[in-house]
């Protein structure tokens, strides 16, 4: 059964715009493959977070750690196993 997992992604130093378009086409596909079940930037321009649905920790990060945003150095990705308690 997959879990849910929060992905916390925070620019670096090193954020350079152009991995915004490959970051939206990486979800896009997360998201085409019933991954990915929310995402959006945080309005102070500091980053962003997103929702993937994976079996284990190990699979969300390894999920996570192919994000354009990762593996350009573009942002500092914080992973963690979200329970909900509350939803709309």
């Amino acid at each position: 059964m997959a879990r849910k997992y929060l992905v916390m992604a925070e620019r670096t130093p090193a954020f350079d715009a152009s991995v915004i378009e490959p970051h939206r086409t990486f979800l896009q596909e997360l998201l085409a493959e019933g991954q990915l079940q929310e995402s959006g930037g945080f309005t102070d321009g500091s980053g962003g977070a997103y929702v993937i649905l994976a079996e284990s920790l190990t699979a969300a990060t390894t999920i996570a750690h192919s994000d354009p945003l990762h593996t350009t150095g573009a942002s500092d990705l914080t992973i963690h196993e979200w329970e909900i308690t509350v939803s709309a």
